[in-house]
Order: C-alpha cells, then structure tokens, then sequence
C-alpha cells in the first residue's frame, strides 16, 4: 500500500489545493472523518468547518469550507468545496461575508418554510450552527457579522 494519496481541492472561484497527503480530515455531514491510502471508496457531503492535511513529510495544512462534497478512493481524495480558503486567507471580513451567506440561507428557508418542508428550514439552522462554530474554532466572533434585512 502507497504511504501518500493524492488531494485535490477546489471551489468554484479557484483551484486551492493539489498535493500528495498521507491523511485528510474531513468535517462530514454526519461526522467527521479522516481519509487515508487504501480507504474504501466512498462520497461524503460536508458541512461547514475545516479540512485538514497531513502531507508527506508530516506537516499540515487547513482550509475552511463551507460545505461541499468528497469523494474519497483508494489512492484520492477530490473535494468539491461550495466555498473554501486557506486558513491564513480567513480574516474576520471573509468570516463575516460567509456569516452573512449562511444568515441570507436560514432567513430565506425560514420565510418560505410552507413552500420548501420544515427540514429545509432545519438544515439551515444546522448551517448557520456550523458556520458559527467554524468561526469560533479559528478564533473569529460570529456575533460580528450582521444579519441582512
């Protein structure tokens, strides 16, 4: 079995990351996960927070996404992030303007809670959750960004 696997992660606006890597740990939708060679393929959806990657010579790297999609082989793993930034490009203007897209996504879900069932509306609490405890664990406030009208 190979010691490394290649990652490949990116958003719509860029590619963020393409590098050998000896584990990714991944904030799945229904728990976090971390992806080595020889994993069993699979796909993961994500929920907000960070991606984080062993490299070959041990050494790690972070990225903050905002949700995506994973799909993990034996010898890849390709992340497909909604929004994604390396953790030095995550100040707390950058927090507040995904804050504001995750505010934006609960207040509408919640005005159109008739139309789109109560787990939409759910999800977006979940969202915003999420979103909030990335901000927290980076160590930006949550409570900065405000909510649009």
């Amino acid at each position: 079995m190979a010691d490394t696997m290649q990652f490949d992660l990116v958003s719509p606006e860029r590619s963020l990351a393409s590098v050998p890597v000896r584990e990714v740990r991944l904030p799945g939708s229904d728990g976090d996960l971390t992806a080595m060679p020889g994993h069993a393929p699979t796909i993961v959806t994500l929920r907000p927070g960070m991606v984080i990657l062993v490299g070959a010579d041990g050494t790690t790297s972070e990225f903050a996404v905002t949700g995506g999609f994973a799909e993990i082989n034996q010898d890849s793993v390709s992340l497909l992030a909604e929004r994604g930034h390396p953790r030095e490009e995550i100040t707390q203007d950058v927090y507040n303007d995904m804050m504001k897209d995750a505010h934006r996504a609960h207040r509408s879900a919640k005005d159109r809670r008739e139309h789109v069932g109560e787990e939409v509306v759910t999800a977006a609490v979940k969202l915003l959750g999420d979103m909030q405890a990335l901000g927290t664990h980076i160590g930006l406030d949550p409570n900065q960004s405000t909510v649009p009208d």
